[in-house]
């Protein structure tokens, strides 16, 4: 197991996140995921946080990242959703078509440490969504 560190701390962070759209519309194709997958690395830079794997559904995504201790995970999903919403009903007009009141994320998502099961093992899941 390969730890991370800084100059004060040894720790080892990783998450699994699922966001799912709004009345789960149906508006991830590969493109549209990319894009999103993009938006994730961009603002995960300033949270540091950093992405480790990434797949999606037609209504969901499912993001394994790595953290940092002091990342305030919260704000970043925050940010994430706000500025995902805004950028993707941008690029791509045919969204807006699928959403109900131009709203893309459910208000809810489900984060959960990844603890003791192997980190391949849950990389292996994410990578198998939507199969």
């Amino acid at each position: 197991m390969i730890l991370d560190t800084n100059s004060h701390s040894v720790f080892l962070l990783n998450y699994h996140l699922v966001m799912v759209t709004k009345y789960r519309r149906e508006v991830f194709d590969d493109e549209v995921s990319d894009a999103a997958k993009s938006i994730f690395e961009r603002i995960g830079d300033s949270y540091k946080i950093e992405l480790i794997e990434w797949n999606h559904d037609k209504d969901h995504i499912h993001v394994l990242f790595k953290a940092h201790p002091k990342t305030e995970i919260s704000k970043f999903i925050n940010a994430y959703k706000s500025a995902s919403s805004r950028l993707l009903k941008k690029d791509y007009p045919k969204i807006k078509e699928k959403l109900w009141k131009s709203k893309f994320w459910s208000q809810s998502f489900c984060l959960i440490t990844t603890g003791g099961a192997p980190l391949d093992v849950i990389k292996q899941y994410v990578i198998d969504q939507g199969q």
